[in-house]
């Protein structure tokens, strides 16, 4: 059987959106079995929300690393190579000045410069890549109206299947879940 397609629209019972299954958890090891079980069904759009860090979350998940880090290197390189660029052109060229008879274009002044522009390229790239990776700011999201929900922060972790998933089928994703051994479920609309 093929998995659903992505434009598949779902609707409750009251015709509002679906945005996906929310289980809830009662212990952070509940969380992670139920992470790896989620994982080696095949879903993609998915993720779990814990109060706390825990260990190795990612590897139950299957994430993979992220591009982030080198998209900062490329950031820091950038900036540090446009101010040699831009120091070279100003002083070799563009406004010459002779100072204690050293050549016009010396990089010895601009490394101070070189590692400010740098870094502060980095950081911009860090910034906005963060931003644009999380896809942030999201100002609404489902979860929130989700009087349940809100527990996520003081004590209690939880998995959301999305309904944008290729394989999410409200009963198979519900049954799935139930398998996890979770306090509670419930269909989260949008």
């Amino acid at each position: 059987m093929a998995p659903p397609s992505r434009s598949r629209r779902y609707v409750n019972e009251a015709g509002d959106r679906i945005h996906g299954v929310l289980a809830q958890y009662a212990t952070p090891a509940d969380l992670f079995h139920a992470c790896e079980k989620v994982r080696d069904a095949g879903y993609a759009r998915w993720d779990s929300f814990s109060p706390f860090p825990i260990h190795d979350m990612e590897e139950a998940m299957g994430m993979k690393r992220t591009k982030l880090p080198l998209a900062i290197a490329g950031g820091g390189a950038l900036g540090a190579g446009l101010a040699l660029l831009m120091q070279f052109w100003m002083s070799g060229s563009d406004y010459p000045l002779m100072k204690q008879g050293k050549p016009f274009a010396s990089w010895e002044p601009f490394v101070p410069i070189t590692f400010e522009l740098g870094i502060l390229l980095a950081s911009f790239t860090a910034l906005f890549g963060m931003l644009a990776f999380n896809a942030l700011p999201r100002h609404y999201h489902p979860l929130m109206k989700r009087q349940r929900f809100l527990a996520s922060s003081d004590d209690t972790p939880f998995i959301c299947i999305e309904a944008g998933d290729p394989r999410f089928d409200p009963e198979q994703t519900r049954r799935l879940l139930e398998s996890t051994h979770p306090t509670a479920i419930e269909l989260v609309e949008e």
